[in-house]
């Protein structure tokens, strides 16, 4: 038999702490490789204890965790204790989000140069590992980090597992080449389309990974999609689309197929709060460009068709909630 064409993942719903054993269980007992928590209502990092705890080989990691919400310290030891808590399973994945969210969600500042300050917080948060895993002093200097005091009652030592693997998250050029240049994975945004992969995600990677001396594969490529099996879906997936296409920061995904005109509608009508008359402007060819559409025992099949080749590492849009929809995703990873 012939290995699947990605690893297929799955994504945690927003629920409270309590319910994550339970899921856990599920799905590694589904066949899922990894389980992604995301920021949204909930901390990203949390359930990923539970994870660890309520599995055996079941991966776990933050898709993602806001990196410009934390400083390097806080994100050094959050992903220790996981790395070590899961044997080696958890994967830190960072985004920066928005300067709206940064500064009027989080009180935090927005950086100057984005793709600066999130390779020298990278930079410093693996400097506290290396500290810690080969009690050397601390000593990490960059334009935007100094950090030189790491003494043995703040040191929590070395871990069996301490290369833990950092995923940057991104839609446009410059944060797919920093992830080319020193990440093990990128994930690309939900909102994008194969063109977009091919023609803009994975050339920046290949040419960060050739600026650090770096092979492409040494850089996993994972992406959550949107799919469409029902009418009820297409609706759902259309006015997401039509949110994120809102967005002047995703506004190059639009661009390159020729819908910038349709990209700043809709962000006029989402400045007027206007969403319900958002999802209109979603033709079936922004639909069938953004989504896979496919009846549900072809899916596995389309999913195949559209990210063989493409990525490394894949999860539906859609959250796994067990005893919802099982059925549903058993033929999907039977069919992979």
């Amino acid at each position: 038999m012939s290995p699947p064409p990605f690893l297929l993942d799955a994504t945690l719903p927003p629920v409270s702490l309590s319910a994550i054993p339970a899921i856990a269980n599920a799905a590694e007992s589904m066949g899922f490789a990894t389980l992604w928590s995301t920021e949204t209502i909930h901390d990203p990092f949390l359930p990923a204890a539970l994870i660890a705890e309520h599995s055996k080989i079941l991966g776990c990691g933050t898709a993602v965790a806001i990196a410009f919400a934390r400083s390097p310290a806080n994100l050094a030891y959050t992903a220790w204790d996981l790395a070590e808590a899961s044997r080696g399973r958890f994967i830190l994945g960072l985004g920066t989000q928005v300067r709206a969210h940064i500064e009027r969600r989080y009180g935090m500042s927005w950086p100057e140069s984005v793709v600066g300050q999130l390779r020298d917080q990278i930079g410093a948060v693996r400097a506290f590992w290396h500290t810690w895993q080969n009690n050397e002093p601390l000593n990490y200097r960059s334009e935007h980090y100094k950090l030189t005091l790491m003494s043995p009652f703040f040191n929590p030592g070395p871990i069996h597992n301490p290369d833990i693997p950092i995923y940057i998250a991104g839609v446009n050029i410059g944060l797919a080449r920093l992830a080319g240049e020193v990440a093990q994975g990128f994930h690309a945004h939900p909102f994008h389309t194969p063109r977009y992969l091919q023609q803009v995600v994975l050339p920046a990677i290949e040419q960060g990974a050739a600026r650090a001396g770096r092979s492409r594969t040494e850089i996993k490529v994972s992406t959550s999609a949107f799919v469409v099996t029902t009418p009820e879906e297409a609706a759902f997936v259309r006015a997401q689309i039509s949110f994120y296409a809102s967005t002047p920061s995703y506004r190059p995904v639009m661009e390159l197929h020729g819908w910038g005109e349709i990209a700043s509608q809709l962000s006029a009508l989402a400045s007027h709060s206007r969403w319900v008359d958002m999802p209109g402007l979603i033709s079936d060819e922004i639909l069938g460009e953004c989504a896979v559409i496919a009846q549900i025992g072809d899916l596995s099949a389309a999913l195949t068709d559209r990210y063989g080749g493409l990525v490394d590492r894949l999860a539906l849009y859609l959250p796994f909630k067990p005893g919802e929809r099982d059925d549903f995703w058993k033929l999907l990873l039977r069919g992979l």
